[in-house]
């Protein structure tokens, strides 16, 4: 059982900061090529430096939320390194709800964002998985990874629109599982919390209480960092979870056992 990722062409969305910015770091480190997408130009290039444009690292900005985009982004990857492999879906955004105001829009935002992106990423990429796979009747053809949350198992009022779209985020990966399978392509998704995620980190800033409250309410009894997640993500890359798909992982200290936390922070 091998989880190597060596030689693989990764696309990593939402990856100029936090977790998808940590997961292509450790993707890189274990010899993957790694196309960086994300809408902050700036960003991405402060975090990759200046060998952003050679080697086995790429990256791309733009508003995957357009279909042109999204093209865009494969054809720099064909481009860059000729194939793609997997994609982990990690762009994502949590915005508080108004569950009581029917003119509040963030349940239409954050299903575009969190949810609507990712499948149409997600539908795009594996038609691409399934074109370089012709003539090839064994082995893995593509994997791709989710980026979910525990909000999808909790209610929580001011995460209404957050908690749908990762809640609908997670049915997509068991639909896309059963749908992909007979092309040999994975489906997975990792419902994380108690990670510090860019949302959390800046959530911190704005409350610096919310730290003591969800360390308190998670069983290990601190906050993970980004770095912490990425080995979960690189067995549900790799061919060692290879009769792995439609599968949720947890990766949270525990505290979707309990969660009690007030607090609309994950």
């Amino acid at each position: 059982m091998s989880f190597s990722i060596a030689g693989k062409t990764a696309i990593i969305t939402g990856s100029a900061n936090g977790i998808g910015l940590a997961i292509g770091r450790h993707f890189v480190d274990h010899g993957a090529n790694v196309m960086f997408a994300d809408m902050d130009e700036k960003r991405l290039i402060a975090e990759l430096g200046e060998h952003s444009d050679e080697g086995s690292v790429r990256y791309f900005a733009g508003d995957l939320r357009e279909k042109l985009t999204i093209n865009n982004l494969i054809s720099a990857t064909i481009d860059a390194f000729d194939q793609v492999d997997i994609l982990i879906n990690g762009s994502r955004q949590v915005i508080a709800s108004e569950p009581l105001n029917p003119d509040d829009t963030t349940v239409d935002a954050m299903l575009q964002q969190n949810l609507m992106t990712s499948l149409k990423l997600s539908q795009m990429v594996a038609r691409r998985m399934i074109k370089q796979a012709e003539g090839r009747d064994v082995g893995q053809v593509g994997s791709i990874v989710n980026l979910s949350s525990i909000a999808a198992q909790r209610a929580h009022p001011d995460l209404l629109g957050y908690s749908i779209a990762t809640a609908a985020l997670d049915q997509l990966t068991r639909s896309l599982a059963v749908a992909l399978a007979p092309e040999r392509i994975r489906v997975n998704s990792v419902a994380f919390g108690s990670v510090m995620s860019a949302s959390l980190k800046n959530t911190l800033k704005e409350n610096s209480r919310c730290r003591e409250e969800i360390e308190d309410c998670t069983p290990l009894g601190r906050i993970a960092a980004p770095t912490e997640l990425v080995d979960a993500v690189q067995f549900l890359a790799s061919e060692g979870s290879g009769f792995m798909t439609g599968q949720i992982v947890t990766l949270d200290g525990g505290r979707s056992l309990v969660d009690p936390v007030s607090t609309p922070a994950h």
